[in-house]
């Protein structure tokens, strides 16, 4: 009887524990009140600590990473290393994954930053001289991008029909013989002093201290159709913390104070 009675409490002890693992699994299951986001130093740094603080009042923990490059973001991700990034917009992260064999997808439309034209020398494109050299970025989107601008500005004339995939073999016009400086997109605006104008991407003006909307000679319309999105993987695009994420991303309260602190320089998209 005492070897029966010695067994049966053996079993009790381990149902106990096996009952302590399931426990303890559920509380792993809280990770989905848990979202690791990474962003692009400036303003979508600004616009993710106020989206960790609405999520906090509502049960997210907002954890980001912020970065000064447009590639570790995207790496990261596929990594695991973080659940979504929010930097770039729809057509550089479709050149990315076809670049590098990735398969990173759109979740949702966060903001707009509309690109401008900067200079520390002329007032306006039409000041440009013969020969006066431009900086722009040199990533295959935002260089069509840029080119795109320029030739909005009337600097330049792109062969038709090209698109988000110009490049500098595109220009079929360019009378003032403009020499074009290819930047790494952080790079840009620090040529300011080396170049008649610089076309630089809104995150990286703000950043350098730049007001867009002060300082920019020529940029964007508000319509532009270059927005930047939330990305995740195909195999987290659905979970809770991202869905979570998004929601609180686009409410009313983050998008008031997109509008409130950025004043137009940012705009949110949703």
């Amino acid at each position: 009887m005492k070897r029966i009675g010695g067994v049966l409490l053996s079993l009790t002890l381990a149902l106990g524990i096996f009952a302590g693992c399931g426990s303890t699994s559920g509380k792993s299951d809280a990770k989905s009140d848990t979202i690791k986001v990474g962003v692009t130093a400036g303003p979508h740094e600004e616009i993710i600590q106020k989206v960790k603080e609405v999520a906090k009042k509502q049960g997210l923990d907002v954890e980001y990473t912020s970065f000064n490059d447009y590639v570790q973001p995207n790496t990261q991700l596929n990594e695991k290393q973080i659940d979504v990034n929010i930097f770039q917009h729809e057509p550089y992260l479709k050149q990315f994954n076809k670049d590098h064999n990735m398969n990173l997808v759109k979740v949702a439309n966060a903001v707009t930053f509309p690109m401008g034209v900067y200079s520390s020398k002329i007032k306006s494109l039409d000041k440009l001289k013969e020969g006066d050299k431009i900086s722009l970025p040199n990533d295959p989107t935002n260089e069509a991008r840029a080119l795109a601008l320029l030739e909005k500005g009337k600097v330049i004339k792109l062969k038709s029909g090209v698109g988000l995939k110009a490049t500098k073999k595109d220009i079929v016009q360019n009378p003032k013989k403009i020499q074009f400086l290819e930047l790494e997109a952080p790079m840009v605006p620090r040529s300011l002093n080396d170049v008649a104008v610089a076309v630089i991407n809104t995150n990286y003006a703000i950043e350098a201290k730049l007001d867009p909307n002060k300082d920019a000679i020529f940029k964007e319309p508000k319509d532009s159709p270059w927005v930047n999105i939330i990305a995740a993987r195909q195999d987290n695009k659905n979970a809770e913390n991202v869905k979570k994420l998004i929601k609180i991303y686009q409410s009313d309260e983050v998008k008031k104070f997109i509008n409130e602190h950025f004043k137009g320089s940012v705009i949110a998209v949703f």
